[in-house]
């Protein structure tokens, strides 16, 4: 899988990534926590945000120390790639989620460890079928060119 994608690409791959789990999370949170739905979009927006911004940042380095190393996109890659990810999301989202919520740090660390559960695999999943995708539709535009 190639690792050149443009900043353009970069955000549009990030926003899919925010858009698709929180339609998963704000139905799902507001039913575990027992909040209503729009108190929750809202704390899902937010930290959606957040994940946003970590997440053009983090891939885009992510990317060059793949290049930088040649390093191939292989399976252990990928479970490295979501591990630093989801890592660096908890240090930044926990003292959000206290303040926020109105909780203690470790509840906020308990209730995003809960919420890192679903995203581990989502993280994995959602990247590699991007690339998948990606490689594909790169594919066919150098056949329909050439």
């Amino acid at each position: 899988m190639s690792a050149n994608k443009s900043i353009t690409e970069r955000i549009f791959q990030a926003i899919g990534f925010e858009l698709l789990a929180i339609l998963i999370c704000t139905p799902l949170l507001a039913w575990i926590m027992d909040k209503p739905m729009l108190e929750m979009g809202v704390v899902t927006l937010v930290i959606a945000a957040l994940a946003l911004a970590w997440n053009v940042v983090f891939n885009g380095f992510f990317d060059r120390l793949l290049k930088r190393f040649a390093i191939v996109h292989s399976a252990w890659v990928r479970v490295v790639h979501a591990l630093l990810f989801e890592g660096g999301l908890v240090a930044l989202g926990v003292p959000l989620i206290a303040w926020w919520l109105n909780i203690s740090l470790w509840q906020a660390f308990l209730l995003d460890i809960g919420v890192l559960l679903f995203f581990l695999p989502y993280t994995y999943v959602y990247h590699w079928v991007y690339d998948v995708v990606r490689e594909r539709l790169v594919i066919r535009s150098r056949v329909c060119e050439g």
